[in-house]
């Protein structure tokens, strides 16, 4: 790929870990452009190999694309194959800086490092977005992104694509009108992490490789301390990293909580605190983990206790054995629990969900399991989309062309909220032990959880906050 490094514009970050509360909550919109009933939308995309492909392609049967970005060339080579006449880039910046007004939407499908410094400068732009879950990095970015979709007025979309389901929708449905009396407990789990991270992995290779032709290895690295190129890092390896990757949670808490996010309507956590993690490196996600949240009550319901669970505790790393680590059976009444899944446990039923997305769903009521359609639904009062992933960009577009960003319902207010919280068990992950968590001011009660809040940014990959 032939790599072009023009004179870009470049940010740096501000030297703070938060916002007040009054510019976390209020904002002025600048009202964005409105869209002819038969106008075609400027589509780019950012990451359009493995997950992205899919997100670009969905997005862009909504319009004509002009440009895409991804640091492998095969890659981009495969997904542009239908749009010949789109400008190809390596590098992000370059897109947005050269694109920029002449883009309408673009996806952001990157490893997670790179989720936010893309997103926030297209945003800066008035393009509207839809990002790959989870939304950020780290818990800072989340609230940066949500701010300055605010203030531009821009559509936006986290890729949790559950929400776009029928299921998940009736569940929220169901437990909001009191199908499950009050919520006092949520348990979720997942068996990730199924990529390479700790206890196999613990420090960088020594080995040294050459960077493969195809790959843009300064891209790829972006905002993040730069070190040699490995194949140990992409693609889909980054996950595992604590500088690229968000590990299980981030991964898929997203999915596995959504429902539970939407039917209970969280909030951000009062206590977050690790009971039970592996070892903890520099360099790689513990190969299992514990994290409890405390959700302080509000004027809809009480204060609720979650759980979350990951991988395999005693996991040795050498055979892959271990235990599953899984909510107490009791709750399951002799369900058999799948690999992942979500538990409401209400003072008058449990809902079970043994899908990662919340689209199915079982109720535990009067001694005996009943499956969702042999529940009493209450009267519908959110809207159905039916239509899935492919449904999520739908969403998106309708909200861009009637210039209404709550149509599309996984908007930056609603995921990053949920992003905010759920990256605040990493951060107890990796402090280890309790903190208490103080939303408005975006900051924990111990120094060393704050420090992890956010991240420094290398030179020239960082963005202009909100």
């Amino acid at each position: 790929m032939q790599k072009s490094y023009k004179q870009t514009t470049h940010y740096s970050r501000r030297t703070f870990l938060g916002a007040s509360a009054s510019a976390v909550f209020s904002f002025s919109v600048l009202p964005s452009r409105v869209f002819g009933a038969n106008e075609r939308l400027q589509i780019a995309g950012i990451g359009v190999g493995g997950k992205g492909k899919s997100d670009f392609d969905h997005l862009a049967a909504h319009g004509d694309v002009v440009a895409a970005c991804d640091i492998d060339s095969r890659r981009l080579d495969v997904a542009l194959r239908k749009h010949t006449d789109a400008v190809k880039f390596s590098d992000y910046r370059e897109l947005i800086n050269q694109f920029g007004d002449k883009i309408d939407a673009l996806t952001v499908s990157t490893p997670d490092h790179t989720h936010a410094p893309a997103a926030m400068m297209a945003m800066h732009k008035g393009i509207h977005v839809y990002v790959q879950k989870p939304m950020t990095h780290t818990v800072w970015e989340a609230r940066q992104m949500t701010t300055l979709a605010r203030q531009k007025g821009v559509c936006t979309q986290m890729g949790n694509q559950g929400t776009a389901t029928d299921g998940i929708r009736e569940g929220a449905e169901y437990v909001r009108s009191g199908g499950l009396g009050e919520v006092k407990e949520i348990h979720a789990w997942t068996n990730r992490p199924v990529w390479p991270q700790a206890p196999g992995i613990v420090s960088r290779p020594t080995e040294v490789m050459d960077v493969p032709d195809h790959i843009d290895w300064d891209s790829f690295i972006g905002p993040a301390p730069m070190r040699p190129y490995h194949s140990c890092y992409t693609p889909f390896k980054w996950r595992g990293w604590w500088d690229y990757g968000t590990g299980a949670l981030g991964d898929m808490a997203c999915h596995t909580t959504n429902l539970a996010f939407m039917a209970c309507e969280l909030t951000q956590p009062t206590k977050v605190e690790s009971v039970n993690t592996g070892p903890i490196n520099d360099e790689t996600y513990p190969s299992w983990a514990s994290i409890n949240f405390n959700f302080p009550k509000t004027e809809n319901r009480g204060p609720i206790k979650f759980h979350w669970y990951e991988g395999k505790v005693g996991n040795n790393g050498k055979d892959n054995k271990g235990v599953k680590n899984l909510p107490p059976m009791d709750l399951f009444h002799g369900q058999t629990p799948k690999n992942s899944g979500l538990l409401l446990v209400g003072t008058e039923g449990i809902m079970y969900s043994p899908n990662d997305y919340g689209a199915d769903w079982l109720v535990y009521k009067e001694g005996k399991w009943h499956k969702r359609e042999e529940v009493k639904l209450p009267e519908q009062f959110l809207p159905r989309n039916g239509r899935g992933d492919a449904g999520m960009k739908e969403e998106l577009v309708k909200a861009i062309r009637e210039n209404n960003p709550k149509i599309a319902m996984s908007n930056f207010d609603y995921a990053g909220n949920m992003t905010e919280a759920i990256l605040l068990g990493n951060v107890a992950m990796r402090a280890g032990g309790k903190f208490k968590w103080n939303a408005k001011k975006l900051t924990a009660d111990r120094k060393d959880a704050n420090k992890l809040i956010s991240k420094a940014y290398r030179s020239q990959w960082g963005f202009e906050p909100a």
